[in-house]
């Protein structure tokens, strides 16, 4: 293990060093400017007279005084009550900065989409490891999705290690030092991340926002407008900014993300335990709406409430979603609207060497290297129409491009599967409903694609799975099914009680070796 650089010496030799760090991002950061960061023209105008649009005192924290109050006691509640968490610890113990830094960018990556619960026992796996940057650099794709099987949402680790080789092979080694060179320079790393690892571990006062902070502040400030819109997101990271602790950024920030998470929950919230319930709009708006009925005359508006001079507030919600009484401090947030989901059909197929040596193998193929579930091991399948038409057809001809002569006579359909994935591109969360028929062939030798595909047959006993894993299991009535966890992906798959797991032997390109 390489050992960390000492932290003392000479004067010069510090400024020549952060000089010379400081050079590498300058010359990095140069050379990644031609990314286009915003759209032009007429569009560009319009957005930015919409952005300038006055917003009411009601929403803003208007004075010092009123954020230092909150400061402090978002700080002292934190202090006392925060979790104890792997990722915390690592970081509070550690003086070398790039491992500071590293440990925060693996548990910020882990933790987006993903329960703090279900990210401990990956994170100490991940460190064990992987404990440095250099250590993450050197190793395969492979080893990093087998570590990573069944966290989900898997291009975020293969993102993680391709960022660490570029900070080993092209940064010297170092992490960028701020929230900008962080999401410029590192793939994978966007607004948030970038800024959490800057104030977290190297102190930088910025603040940041994910989905506790953005139901804290829509709350605390009684924002009703939907928070994935423009404006209302660049009035939270506004918000978040003018809040954050400049002697403790990293602290408040996590601070902030931990209120959302343990007290300021989305449903249920414990309004009584919040530190900043002095501050609270929506706590106010509760109380005024259960005294209005009897002590305000109809009509009657109270002087803490949100009065634009004219036209309607972009920042609270709309007429036509009135005040729910049930639901309290949640009606803030505005609960965004989900795209319907996006069907698509499939034909695939588990073609199986039954006589190969040591056991039963099926055949996989890798998926893309860009675009949903990139990279990783799939039953050979074509996209297919609804009907139907043609489905078998097509399906014989992939799969004699990827082994050989298929006998037709052989293909024998066995049923249909449905199911559900959650994915995460750039234009926002939607739901892919996908349905495929499910059909089995026994198959001899095959061979690799002749465009480069990559294929390999794998055994049903090996227990050593490298990167795809999934479950064959019959349905009640009979029909072979595909099951994994409800909008998440296929990897992971649940274990079924008598199903045998399908798993990789080795992820390599290399030609499919005969039953």
């Amino acid at each position: 293990m390489r050992k960390p650089r000492a932290a003392v010496g000479s004067r010069s030799r510090c400024r020549k060093q952060a000089s010379s760090q400081e050079g590498r991002e300058k010359r990095a950061l140069s050379s990644s400017q031609a990314k286009p960061s915003a759209p032009d023209g007429l569009a560009r105008q319009q957005e930015e007279v919409r952005l300038q649009a006055p917003v009411s005192p009601y929403h803003l924290f208007r004075d010092t005084a009123e954020v230092t109050v909150f400061r402090k006691s978002l700080l002292s509640w934190y202090d006392r009550e925060k979790r104890d968490l792997p990722w915390r610890r690592r970081v509070e113990g550690e003086v070398d900065l790039d491992r500071r830094a590293y440990a925060v960018w693996v548990s910020e990556v882990m933790l987006q989409q993903t329960q703090v619960a279900t990210v401990i026992d990956y994170y100490n796996r991940w460190m064990q490891k992987w404990p440095t940057l250099q250590d993450l650099a050197s190793a395969s794709l492979e080893e990093v999705n087998q570590l990573w099987a069944g966290l989900g949402y898997y291009s975020r680790g293969r993102r993680l290690q391709e960022g660490a080789r570029k900070v080993v092979e092209e940064l010297g080694g170092h992490m960028p030092r701020t929230a900008e060179t962080l999401q410029w320079l590192l793939p994978g790393v966007g607004r948030y991340t970038a800024r959490a690892i800057a104030s977290i571990a190297f102190g930088q006062a910025t603040g940041v926002v994910d989905g506790n902070v953005v139901r804290v502040l829509c709350r605390v400030r009684a924002i009703g407008a939907d928070p994935s819109s423009t404006l209302v997101s660049q009035q939270l990271w506004s918000l978040a900014q003018q809040l954050v602790e400049p002697a403790r950024p990293g602290d408040f920030n996590q601070a902030a993300m931990e209120l959302g998470a343990t007290v300021c929950t989305p449903q249920r919230p414990l309004c009584s335990q919040c530190p900043v319930q002095s501050l609270c709009r929506a706590h106010q708006r509760v109380e005024r709406e259960q005294l209005s009925a009897s002590r305000s005359p109809p009509g009657s508006r109270d002087v803490e409430e949100c009065a634009p001079n004219t036209g309607q507030c972009q920042l609270c919600a709309p007429p036509t979603e009135p005040w729910d009484q049930t639901l309290g401090v949640a009606n803030f947030p505005r609960k965004v609207s989900r795209r319907p989901p996006r069907e698509e059909c499939s034909a695939t197929c588990v073609l199986e060497q039954p006589r190969a040596l040591g056991g039963a193998r099926i055949l996989l193929v890798q998926r893309p290297n860009s675009g949903l579930l990139a990279g990783l091991w799939e039953f050979p399948s074509v996209t297919a129409e609804p009907s139907g038409q043609h489905q078998r057809k097509a399906l014989l001809q992939k799969l004699q491009s990827w082994v050989g002569p298929v006998p037709a006579t052989r293909l024998r359909h066995l049923g249909q599967v449905c199911f559900s994935l959650l994915t995460l591109p750039p234009g926002g969360p939607h739901l892919l409903s996908h349905q495929a028929d499910i059909s089995s062939i026994r198959s001899g030798p095959g061979r690799t694609d002749p465009s480069g595909h990559c294929t390999t047959w794998s055994s049903l006993a090996d227990p050593g799975g490298v990167s795809h894993r999934c479950c064959l299991h019959r349905h009640e009535k009979g029909v072979p099914c595909i099951r994994g966890p409800a909008a998440r992906d296929l990897q992971g798959f649940q274990k079924i009680p008598g199903v045998h797991p399908v798993q990789m032997e080795k992820a390599q390109r290399r030609p499919a070796s005969p039953g």
